[in-house]
């Protein structure tokens, strides 16, 4: 399995701008973790990622999506 080139980036910077973690992220973010391939930037972003939410800058909604 791979991950669609830069999904991950762009999950990290919708969840950045929104400031919440919706269900379709947070299955993007298990196909992530699950990913074995990641390059140093894609761990960089799922890192900062789990860090703002331990941080709670971040919230989990269950929302499939943020776009209206």
């Amino acid at each position: 399995m791979r991950l669609i080139p830069g999904a991950l980036s762009d999950l990290f910077a919708q969840a950045s701008s929104s400031g919440k973690i919706t269900l379709a992220d947070r299955y993007g973010l298990m196909a992530a973790l699950l990913e074995e391939s990641l390059t140093d930037e894609e761990r960089d972003s799922l890192e900062r990622l789990l860090r703002a939410f331990r941080r709670g800058r971040m919230k989990v909604v269950d929302e499939i999506s943020t776009l209206e």
